[in-house]
């Protein structure tokens, strides 16, 4: 009788320990390959969180940074039409002006072509916009009898090559007037009453509240007016201007810009508002731009703590399993040297006889180790199945073909999952060495003189 054919005797006719051998291996090849899979599943898990939580975040600043950007614009939009009301703060004037009349007296008197404004409209500039000629000039209202600055103006002239932009002043229409606080209360004028100014009639259309200024001594009326009624037709004595948002030394890349486009002027800022202009710009900027790093640092946060949250899961689940493992594998190996040591002990009789009809030691030492191989490869195989599915259901994962692509991506389980079955056998028949080896050794006159 061959020794394979036994060997499948000795499993049918005693099946209950074939079967709780059988169950060992299972059990110990389903622990390794089980939390090998768990903790691949576990990484995946984390891997979907974090990739889910990165596209939260990132969706969230994405739609803060449109806020932000919507906020800081209506808030850059909101101050800059806040500012605008601080008036022109830019003045070109002739480049021989005393200045000292203009900061005395609040009026000038050098002259420059009236073309010029035109000239500037017409080129490149980019340092100043809203470009608005005017004529000043103190006189004695001889109608009334009081001292007047007469500021003729016109409608303020669009640079050509800029979207067209909403005037800080409104024209003066022909054959109106402004009133400044000062003149309209001494006088005790009111909207609508017709006045004579230099022996032109005039209609009163606004009348200033004080501004505490020479604005409050001013009458305000059409440029071509002025001209003609100050005898200074064609010339003007000064271009107001607003400047843009320019960064650096403004005021020097204004001069340079605009002495390159009209020669022989002197340009001047209005230091105050122009500081509060930039300022307020700089500090709307400066808010939109901290609310989206706050928006940032948060979600970065997050992401950290989730990472970090994740990472110490995996380490103790690491950890456990390194500790579980192990023990298990003990446990089944020593549970199987135990089922193999009653076997033999089982077997004393039949062992006897196997010898005595001529069987020797290795041939009984090779049905022991072949059923041990035989449990082993098979355990492998049952529990490398179990382990996969195991792991992959406590992991929180649904079978799928992505998931099993996802699962054995990594060579540590691809790895476990192709040896377990191979070194299930080894690991059998290691456990069953020693039973084996003492049964092969038996004599067989004291097995069967014992019997």
């Amino acid at each position: 009788m061959s020794v394979w054919r036994l060997v499948l005797r000795e499993m049918k006719h005693r099946k209950s320990n074939f079967v709780l051998s059988l169950l060992s291996v299972t059990v110990a090849i389903a622990c390794l390959v089980g939390a090998q899979t768990l903790l691949r599943s576990d990484e995946i898990q984390t891997e979907t969180i974090l990739s889910a939580k990165q596209t939260e975040i990132e969706s969230a600043i994405t739609t803060r940074e449109a806020a932000v950007s919507e906020a800081g614009k209506a808030l850059e939009d909101s101050v800059r039409k806040d500012m605008l009301k601080l008036g022109f703060n830019v003045l070109i004037v002739p480049e021989n002006q005393d200045l000292s009349e203009l900061h005395l007296n609040g009026t000038l008197t050098e002259t420059m072509p009236e073309s010029y404004v035109d000239k500037l409209a017409g080129s490149s500039i980019v340092t100043v916009n809203h470009l608005l000629p005017s004529v000043t000039k103190r006189v004695k209202w001889p109608e009334k009898e009081i001292d007047v600055i007469i500021h003729g103006t016109r409608g303020e002239v669009p640079i050509m090559h800029r979207a067209g932009k909403k005037p800080l002043l409104d024209a003066v229409p022909p054959g109106t007037m402004v009133v400044g606080y000062q003149v309209h209360s001494k006088l005790g004028l009111k909207a609508e009453d017709k006045v004579t100014l230099l022996g032109k009639e005039f209609t009163v259309k606004t009348l200033h509240p004080e501004r505490g200024s020479t604005d409050d001594v001013t009458v305000w009326i059409d440029l071509a007016e002025a001209q003609q009624l100050l005898g200074m037709e064609n010339v003007i004595n000064a271009i107001l201007a607003l400047e843009c948002g320019c960064t650096g030394d403004r005021i020097s890349q204004i001069r340079e810009e605009i002495a390159g486009i009209l020669p022989g002027t002197n340009v001047i800022e209005k230091h105050s508002q122009a500081l509060t202009r930039a300022e307020s710009r700089a500090k709307a900027k400066i808010v939109a731009e901290d609310a989206l790093k706050a928006e940032q640092q948060a979600g970065q946060e997050a992401l950290t703590r989730e990472t970090n949250s994740r990472a110490e899961i995996q380490n103790r689940r690491a950890g456990l399993v390194g500790i579980l493992v192990p023990l298990v594998l003990i446990g089944c190996a020593l549970w199987i040297g135990f089922l193999a040591f009653g076997n033999v002990r089982q077997r004393n009789s039949e062992i006897g006889i196997l010898r005595a009809i001529g069987l020797s030691s290795n041939q009984v030492l090779a049905i022991f180790l072949i059923k041990a191989g035989l449990i082993g490869l098979i355990g492998g195989l049952v529990g490398t199945a179990l382990g996969v599915l195991i792991g992959i259901e406590f992991g929180g994962l649904s079978p799928s073909a992505e998931t099993w692509q996802r699962i054995f991506e990594t060579g540590a389980v691809l790895t476990t999952v192709i040896l377990a079955p191979l070194l299930a056998p080894v690991f059998s028949a290691i456990a069953s060495w020693l039973p084996a080896l003492m049964a092969a050794r038996r004599d067989p006159a004291l097995v069967l003189q014992a019997e």
